[in-house]
């Protein structure tokens, strides 16, 4: 088997950039060298790979995103190619005209925006498919857009009281409106068909694809398990590892079921798989919802739009009891799992990081890599706690950035001093805090690029997708390395793979993603120009 060698270009290794002039050789699947040409010995029989003035790194690892939950969505009614309700309609409408046997209209994908304050109509659903029910989940899958037929379906109406962890919206008599927030999704959801086990494997598949397109040779999936009325992947995970099919390292998070406490725990251990390119080592604990609907977990109240604290939405919603997470968590971290904590508030993150302090004190600091996705609101006093308790902020960059979501749904809501506390990256690196990144895909884009663009820029250019504003909270900047090895070698430890991707050094995994661009030489704001030209996966072009 012949060595491949790598040249002619700029190396990235997970954590800086190498020396120009750098090679990496490659045998058999994995990195045999990295260093300068004469430094390798002897390479008159390799097999040059001409990297033509463009950067090799490793591959990317998205460490949150939903990639089953994405391919459903890019097979069905997928409404993440629009941005307005008129265009959100038609595409409705022509789905529901192209699949007349299918009984249910799902998919999703919309974009809070588009709506009066992020709530759509029933109505506008009804003009378009007035003959069977529809479910359409938002961008960030913390609300649907459901038309009346379902609501009929589901049993809901004026006099249907709110679930404990969600929030039916209303219109003015009290009738529902056709938006359920949260946990009231599930009082739909439960009516949905069951995806098949052959639909959850090409939804996989499909998303699969996609990712490795943009570089992305591993993930960590944040919710597998059963989740009432979403989808369990694991079935498809377990499948495609078995026959061969699942090309990349993915780990799980199982669903932790905030309605139950620690008798779940048997089965979160039964479920547990630790060997394969699929592992479900991790357990996803959502503790609260988003800012942009008012459920996030806040220490204080929000604000109405004029500045006063909300009469209605309060501080938010805990989804898990706080006096009881401490518990749930250091017995998780006994048993040897990892806790996948979504925290948006600056509450949850508190939350999550007093549960990780109580897991440290009752097992040692050796436990689990515990990581708070999201971060988005974080009190300052709580900056220097991640470093200290070994926890690690999992970052979703494209997100701190001026767009309507959060200049029209959220700043006004939080005020001036809450909205200076936003996903700051830049003093959470600066304070020692281990970064992993991910994209949520498909809340938002999963093209790793662009997070670290925003990442380092905080802005995003009209043509890439973004405004095209002022950078938000420029000071919260990241520098481009950090943002890379959050991409790279910050997820493979987060996943616990760092023994076998995420850094170009010798005896790993060859899985590199190969950029067009020089990103030792570009300019910040040319990052989101720059693409993926081509993937590896061990020694291998995907």
């Amino acid at each position: 088997m012949n060595d491949l060698l790598f040249r002619n270009g700029t190396v990235f290794d997970g954590h800086r950039f190498l020396p120009a002039g750098t090679v990496v050789r490659v045998r058999g699947g994995r990195i045999t060298g990295v260093g300068q040409a004469e430094s390798l010995g002897p390479l008159g029989s390799a097999e040059p790979v001409d990297l033509d003035g463009g950067t090799l790194l490793p591959g990317f690892i998205d460490a949150h995103a939903h990639p089953v939950f994405a391919g459903h969505q890019l097979r069905h009614c997928d409404l993440s190619v629009a941005s307005a309700e008129p265009e959100y309609l038609e595409i409705v409408a022509r789905y529901a005209r192209e699949h007349p046997d299918e009984e249910w209209i799902t998919g999703g994908g919309w974009e809070l925006p588009a709506f009066p304050a992020g709530v759509p109509a029933r109505q506008s659903l009804d003009a378009v498919v007035p003959d069977r029910p529809v479910y359409l989940p938002n961008c960030d899958g913390h609300g649907a857009w459901v038309n009346s037929l379902a609501l009929r379906l589901a049993g809901i109406d004026a006099r249907t009281p709110d679930p404990p962890d969600g929030r039916i919206e209303r219109e003015a008599g009290g009738e529902p409106a056709g938006m359920l927030q949260e946990g009231a999704m599930a009082l739909v959801a439960r009516l949905l068909p069951e995806m098949t086990d052959d639909d959850n494997y090409a939804a996989l598949l499909a998303a699969q694809d996609r990712l490795l397109s943009l570089g992305i040779t591993g993930w960590q999936d944040a919710i597998v398990g059963r989740m009432p009325g979403e989808i369990d992947a694991t079935g498809a995970y377990l499948r495609a590892d078995r026959t061969g099919t699942l090309r990349v390292n993915v780990v799980g998070a199982q669903w932790w079921d905030r309605d139950q406490g620690l008798e779940q725990l048997p089965e979160l251990l039964h479920r547990r798989v630790t060997a394969g390119r699929f592992r479900a080592t991790s357990v996803k604990m959502m503790l609260d919802g988003v800012a942009e609907n008012h459920t996030a977990a806040l220490l204080e109240p929000y604000l109405e739009a004029d500045g006063c604290p909300a009469r209605q939405s309060g501080s938010g919603i805990d989804f898990i009891d706080p006096a009881q997470l401490p518990g749930f968590v250091a017995a998780l971290d006994r048993e040897g799992f990892q806790v996948h904590f979504h925290a948006i508030g600056d509450r949850a993150v508190r939350q999550a990081l007093d549960a990780v302090a109580a897991a440290r004190a009752r097992n040692g600091p050796a436990g689990g890599r515990h990581h708070l996705a999201h971060v988005q609101i974080v009190h300052p006093e709580d900056i220097g706690r991640f470093a200290g308790l070994g926890a690690t902020a999992n970052i979703q960059p494209l997100w701190a950035t001026h767009e309507p979501q959060m200049d029209e749904l959220t700043i006004p809501f939080l005020g001036e001093r809450r909205a200076g506390w936003q996903y700051p990256f830049g003093s959470l690196h600066a304070a020692g805090a281990a970064l992993c990144a991910g994209s949520d895909w498909p809340v938002s884009s999963p093209d790793p690029l662009l997070g670290v663009h925003v990442a380092v820029n905080r802005s995003l250019p009209a043509d890439a997708g973004g405004t095209g504003q002022d950078p938000f909270l420029p000071g919260q900047a990241i520098d481009l390395a950090t943002a890379l090895a959050a991409y790279t070698s910050g997820s493979a430890r987060t996943n616990g793979l760092e023994s076998v991707t995420g850094s170009i050094k010798t005896g790993l995994d060859a899985d590199f993603a190969i950029l067009d661009a020089d990103l030792a030489a570009i300019e910040s704001r040319e990052i989101c120009r720059a693409s993926v030209r081509q993937t590896w996966l061990r020694g291998r072009p995907a």
